[in-house]
């Protein structure tokens, strides 16, 4: 039997994902971290993206969208922290596109550097979205 690792995300509505893995791979700020048991102890703050999780004894990935947060790792623990998070397959792709190009836009009009900034952030997290589903996809076909 492999080793495993509880992991936890959880956003501010719900819990989405709480159980065994035998390997995550967070989206940190600094490059995804990829995590087996028994890791050192590490907290990372979270840039919007994927949480891939690999269940023992299943074939496929968990796929978890995440907008950012905090991640804590203990040596039998994942802790994954979020203000948003959305299963990958409950991501709207209409949705994700529309925000893009809004983020686009406002960050074509650079009147304030806070619009600037927040267009930003909004830009990064629809990629991030329409990267989760584009993994998602890939993952049916193949």
């Amino acid at each position: 039997m492999a080793m495993t690792m509880h992991v936890d995300v959880v956003s501010a509505e719900e819990s989405l994902f709480s159980g065994l893995a035998e390997f995550v791979v967070v989206p940190a700020e600094q490059g995804d971290i990829g995590i087996y048991p028994r890791h050192a102890p590490l907290m990372a703050a979270l840039r919007p993206g994927s949480v891939r999780i690999q269940p023992p004894g299943q074939p496929e990935e968990i796929l978890i969208y995440v907008s950012g947060g905090l991640l804590e790792i203990q040596p039998h623990t994942v802790s994954v922290l979020s203000d948003t998070a959305i299963r990958s397959h409950d991501l709207d792709e209409a949705q994700a596109l529309a925000a893009k190009k809004q983020a686009e836009d406002l960050m074509s009009d650079r009147k304030a550097a806070m619009d600037y900034a927040r267009a930003q952030v909004e830009l990064a997290q629809a990629i991030a979205q329409l990267q989760a589903i584009q993994r998602l996809r890939k993952r049916t076909r193949g």
